[in-house]
């Protein structure tokens, strides 16, 4: 059973593994430079479906249809579903995943959705109550954009600050198993607002958030940067990863050796217009569930921190003026 480390860290007694993962992407994240380690890939960001929102549920489907058969595992092997989105109500993981038939339970993290998804997977399996959890989540540029900012039509320019949302999703599989990608640690975050309102600056509200977690966790485990060959954040950007190397520093623990993005890695920003990176529940999530888990696997990576961010705002409150609060989540894997 899982038990306590510190004042946050919840350490995995068990064997809590991911056994399976997938990640899924459109078309302008196959032309960036992870082209190559994604499941599929999709030319018409559509995938033939009549909207943006339907497109992005598609994702979601088949981005947990293909972490199953890479597991050689069907829906009715999984005990339950985790999932989320960042579509009013999880609208994209209810109508994506219904059809499988597996029991669900909806995740709202905005972008950190993945990472939480994925503890509360491991803390299900961990006690017993499941042998096979799903963690799924996703986002689409166009179905975004439409509810967060402008819709695409109006043709809108962006800020420099800004990040391009990701189409994309990942599903990662999580049993008791014996599979070298082990979760070992996980923390959950706390809600961290330093009052930024610039829903084009969402990278400044998360960095704080994701200090505090990773430094949480360096306190709680008695660890340090040096002991993990990556600290991987989701999805500050370029901008956002650099105030947090910076608030890590302030605190005299520098990460900046071992830290990297999600929203750095999916695209090439000399090449594709992404102003300050990538974005969105599906940018961690198709990198991770992808690129990362192949390197877990195959060795090139052996001890890592995953701390996805999520800035937690809506239109609504937006609208009214309130501020945006940040939050993180980690989980600690070992080959």
């Amino acid at each position: 059973m899982s038990h306590r480390v510190g004042k946050r860290t919840i350490r995995f007694d068990n064997h809590v593994s991911i056994v399976s993962s997938a990640g899924v992407a459109g078309s302008k994240e196959s032309s960036g430079p992870l082209a190559d380690y994604f499941d599929e890939v999709y030319s018409d960001d559509l995938l033939g479906e009549k909207s943006w929102e339907k497109a992005e549920s598609r994702l979601q489907k088949n981005a947990a249809c293909a972490a199953m058969d890479k597991a050689g595992l069907s829906a009715g092997n999984i005990d339950v579903v985790f999932a989320g989105d960042l579509l009013n109500q999880c609208i994209s993981s209810v109508f994506g995943l219904y059809s499988l038939g597996i029991p669900f339970v909806g995740q709202y993290g905005a972008c950190s959705t993945m990472a939480q998804s994925i503890i509360m997977s491991a803390l299900l399996t961990d006690s017993g109550a499941a042998n096979y959890s799903l963690a799924v989540t996703s986002s689409h540029f166009c179905s975004a954009e439409r509810q967060f900012r402008l819709p695409i039509e109006y043709g809108g320019q962006r800020n420099l600050t800004a990040q391009w949302t990701v189409t994309g999703a990942g599903a990662a599989i999580i049993a008791a198993s014996d599979n070298p990608c082990r979760i070992e640690d996980a923390v959950i975050g706390k809600i961290i607002d330093m009052k930024i309102k610039d829903a084009n600056n969402m990278g400044a509200a998360m960095a704080p958030a994701a200090a505090d977690t990773i430094l949480s966790f360096f306190e709680d485990t008695s660890t340090k940067p040096e002991d993990y060959d990556l600290i991987l954040t989701g999805d500050l950007g370029f901008l956002g990863s650099e105030l947090l190397v910076s608030l890590c520093k302030n605190e005299g623990v520098d990460i900046s050796r071992q830290h990297n993005d999600c929203g750095m890695l999916i695209f090439d920003r000399e090449k594709q217009d992404v102003h300050a990176g990538g974005s969105g529940c599906g940018c961690c999530a198709s990198v991770f569930c992808s690129r990362i888990m192949q390197q877990l696997k195959s060795g090139e990576l052996n001890n890592i921190l995953f701390a996805a961010t999520g800035a937690l705002m809506s239109p609504t409150s937006s609208q009214q003026g309130e501020s945006i609060p940040g939050i993180s989540h980690l989980i600690h894997i070992r080959r």
